[in-house]
């Protein structure tokens, strides 16, 4: 089968109704099915895991909470924040879990890296940090060998919600953006560059942009 990776770009959508598109693909999907990732922007929302604890939801306020089938606790999502969605065959593309994981954060610090902004990972807290500060969180679901849900990276956007939370689940963890490291930077700019990191990362052998809705 062809390694291409298909990529849909969103722009602004609801979570929810973008959750439900993900769970059909990925339910509706079989051997033959080519892998996608869709890039998207949410209105303000604050989602919890699988293992999310209510006593990390500290002053919500006016924004929603979901609760999700994504791994981990409590995170929030909001414009002018880059979430990728990957739908991908993990048993087709040879990766254990712990593996897709370590592949997707070295997309992400190799992304910031491009910006000239340092980043690492955590072997106990999944995501990407830059001078201890959280900028990045990964939250996945695999079902049946497949993956979906993805990563939330934080670009140019209000990080006040995140103060209205224990950000996945740490009291206190200091969340920062692409912004504040690199200056004035271009949105659309960011989703491309994620775009080569995801097929570098991930062993695709090229990428092609989808048209058409996700419902």
């Amino acid at each position: 089968m062809s390694q291409v990776l298909g990529i849909r770009e969103l722009g602004v959508a609801d979570y929810e109704s973008t959750w439900l598109a993900m769970k059909h693909f990925t339910d509706g999907r079989d051997k033959h099915t080519a892998d996608e990732v869709w890039l998207v922007q949410h209105p303000p929302v604050f989602t919890q895991g699988q293992a999310g604890k209510a006593e990390h939801l500290l002053l919500p306020g006016d924004i929603p909470v979901v609760k999700s089938d994504r791994g981990g606790q409590v995170t929030y999502h909001g414009p002018g924040q880059l979430v990728a969605y990957l739908m991908l065959d993990v048993r087709r593309l040879g990766f254990g879990v712990r593996d897709l994981v370590t592949r997707i954060e070295h997309c992400l610090i190799d992304l910031l890296a491009s910006y000239g902004v340092t980043a690492a990972a955590k072997p106990d807290a999944p995501g990407v940090y830059v001078e201890g500060a959280k900028i990045a969180s990964l939250g996945l679901r695999i079902r049946n060998g497949c993956s979906f849900h993805g990563l939330a990276l934080n670009v140019d956007m209000d990080l006040e919600p995140f103060r209205r939370i224990n950000p996945c689940g740490y009291a206190g963890l200091a969340m920062t953006q692409l912004r504040d490291h690199a200056g004035p930077i271009e949105f659309a700019e960011v989703g491309a560059r994620l775009r080569t990191q995801l097929v570098k990362h991930l062993d695709y052998a090229e990428q092609t942009t989808l048209t058409g809705g996700i419902d």
